[in-house]
């Protein structure tokens, strides 16, 4: 195509805007100069790119579309296409065209690297590897294909290896900022938290703005008790959510901010850049209806692990008359015993941990899976792409996850009225299905038999010993505050916690010291294996609860074990389960409503050594009975509202919040 001289240089005055980034000015010229020229690739090319900078990426795909199909021989559009396909969660659609660029420049670092990225949220992280090596061994200073190399091998576990990678990219290009908040992830899955933090602070230091990063620095330092300038970290964070900015997870912030509203927020940032529902698979058609509901529950947790613990007597409980229990497991297959017996208590267990997203969510359609129950949530190693492209006509969020998925393909969220009452239904994206109560246990459970004396834990004759065995990343100064007044109200009593690094133990002592306890009263409590860490909570008096974030498995485990748990009633899902359990245990009476009332009953308690034996008492009592701990009625219950979620989807009704009490 030939052009006139005026033509050639508007088309380099358009290119120096383009790349000086004034994309408003540009996107005038480019018009001006196509609607003389409306078939040049090349400016079709660099204004759907344009496009796809100024975020307009639906209109950027049609114009370069144009484009390729003018020439089809366009390796940079093919890789440029591929990217918004990628950023609009679309990794199949992103692969055929960086394949097709690769086909038409073998050797095109760029668009290698780009496959590896689309393999990979294709859950192929093998296959990424060898792509980001392919454009490694193309361009061997190629500083962003290392780092993405890093991703994958993270993905397959290869930690120290990861690391390595990021250290390579960070060499080659010493300001990467997301090198290093790479970097900072995996350490952190390697426990080295000290060295995550320093990682997080030059990503920080570098680009702020790194998506969620705020959140993940933040808890980071949460685990290792380093509060300073903690509330000005958790405001920023705030803000940033207020303002639609992507600052935090969900997850970390549950240990923030106890406010409906913001964790509503946060997960709708969350889900909208990280899972937006994907329509490209059809509307799931109208299932004939079963002779048995078919459940699927799908988790990266069926080993031992707290959600297994919790739920594997709820699979073995299900009526095998109405119900068909799938287990979709998308974790390691540890063979471990509650692996096994998982296993055994589903009628189908499908180890789908290789499949992509897509390939997971086809199967369960093949199999017309009725209900899918999302076991993890905004928690490590979820697979929300799964629900986002509709595993199931039925979705729901259950356990994992304590809080609103904040998007439009989940239908129900289980509750009790405890944790998210009538007036708070506003915050919740879900509809709620509400039981008599929230959280399943397993009455097969046993007690351990070994004996774990105070002697054992250096804890002297004749105190009174409060505890508690939260991470450290619930912990906040407010929380600390309470614990230490009410160590200073009752003579002769200690805190026992857990605490698993060394900083943090010496930031608690330094914390508890600096509030006026003498730090021989606080006594750390170690890593221990599941009959050891039970029979620790023999050696305490009273739990304390911690808030925002409760203690979920950790306060079952205390009442399991005869230890009364003291909580105050917050306001999130997070902040609410402890009296969930307490009112599904009948001890109603250890729920406080503020933080005055929190510590005058622990102080109350620990002075009342009859009140509090009878406390127990009645807690031993009510073991048997109570519905926290009926594994066979909390079933019944549940399939109640599974019939009532598939009777409505059968008869055409749209989700709506369900209620009904216990039979």
């Amino acid at each position: 195509m030939s052009h006139t001289l005026i033509q050639l240089k508007m088309m380099q005055e358009v290119l120096k805007m383009h790349q000086s980034g004034q994309l408003d000015l540009a996107e005038t010229l480019y018009k001006k100069l196509l609607n003389d020229l409306p078939e040049d690739t090349v400016l079709l090319t660099n204004f759907g790119t344009l496009q796809f900078q100024k975020k307009k990426l639906n209109n950027g795909i049609k114009i370069i579309e144009k484009s390729l199909k003018i020439d089809p021989n366009q390796p940079n559009a093919l890789n440029n296409l591929g990217v918004v396909f990628l950023e609009l969660n679309r990794p199949d659609a992103a692969l055929i065209r960086f394949d097709s660029a690769i086909n038409f420049q073998e050797k095109y670092a760029e668009a290698h690297s780009n496959r590896g990225n689309a393999l990979k949220d294709l859950n192929r992280p093998q296959e990424a590897l060898e792509s980001y090596d392919r454009a490694i061994s193309i361009n061997s200073g190629y500083a962003k294909a290392y780092s993405n190399k890093g991703n994958a091998l993270k993905d397959l576990n290869r930690l120290t290896e990861a690391i390595e990678s990021y250290d390579r990219a960070i060499v080659l290009m010493p300001k990467y900022a997301n090198a290093f908040s790479n970097r900072g992830d995996a350490l952190k899955e390697l426990n080295q938290i000290e060295q995550a933090i320093e990682s997080y602070d030059y990503a920080i230091a570098l680009n702020p703005n790194i998506d969620f990063i705020l959140g993940e620095s933040l808890s980071a330092k949460m685990s290792l008790c380093i509060w300073d300038d903690l509330s000005n970290s958790i405001s920023e964070i705030k803000a940033k959510t207020s303002n639609n900015e992507k600052a935090t997870t969900p997850f970390r912030m549950l240990s923030f901010i106890d406010e409906l509203k913001i964790h509503k927020k946060t997960a709708e940032i969350y889900v909208k850049a990280r899972y937006p529902k994907d329509n490209s698979l059809s509307k799931i058609e109208r299932y004939s209806r079963h002779s048995k509901i078919k459940v699927g529950y799908f988790s990266p947790d069926f080993r031992e692990h707290p959600v297994s613990t919790l739920s594997a007597g709820l699979y073995e409980s299900h009526d095998r008359i109405q119900f068909e229990v799938h287990a979709f497991s998308f974790g390691p297959d540890t063979n471990d015993e509650m692996n096994l017996r998982i296993k055994s208590g589903v009628d189908y267990f499908h180890d789908v941990r290789t499949m992509s997203h897509k390939e997971i969510t086809l199967f369960s359609r093949s199999l017309e899976i009725d209900i899918a129950v999302d076991l993890a949530g905004h928690t490590s190693n979820s697979r929300t792409e799964i629900f986002a492209m509709s595993a199931a006509p039925i979705q729901l969020s259950y356990l994992g996850y304590l809080g609103t998925m904040g998007s439009n393909f989940y239908d129900y969220i289980l509750a009790d009225l405890t944790i998210i009452p009538e007036e708070n239904q506003q915050y919740y994206s879900e509809k709620i299905a509400y039981l008599p109560s929230y959280q399943i246990n397993d009455s097969k459970r046993k007690r351990p038999e070994i004996i774990i004396t105070r002697k054992d834990l250096g804890i002297p004759d004749g105190c009174f010993v409060f505890c508690s065995f939260s991470n450290t990343y619930k912990l906040t100064p407010k929380t600390l505050d309470s614990w230490c007044r009410i160590l200073k109200s009752v003579d002769d009593s200690v805190l026992l916690i857990y605490a698993e690094k060394k900083l943090a133990k010496i930031n608690l002592t330094k914390e508890i010291t600096l509030r006026g306890i003498d730090s021989t009263r606080l006594i750390f409590g170690e890593h221990l294996s599941m009959p050891g860490y039970l029979a620790r909570y023999r050696v305490a008096d009273l739990f304390l609860d911690t808030n925002p974030y409760n203690a979920t498995t950790t306060s079952s485990d205390a009442l399991w074990m005869g230890l009364p748990v003291l909580t105050c009633l917050g306001n999130s899902f997070s902040s609410r389960v402890a009296a969930s359990l307490l009112n599904a245990v009948n001890l109603p009476e250890l729920v406080t409503t503020s933080q005055d009332h929190y510590e005058s009953m622990a102080i109350k308690l620990a002075k009342n050594p009859k009140k509090l034996k009878n406390i127990k008492d009645k807690l031993d009592g009510n073991l048997k009975t109570a519905l926290l701990y009926n594994t066979t009625l909390f079933t019944k219950n549940l399939e109640l509202a599974y019939l009532e979620m598939f009777d409505r989807y059968h008869t055409g009704l749209d989700p709506e919040h369900i209620f009904f009490k216990s039979n």
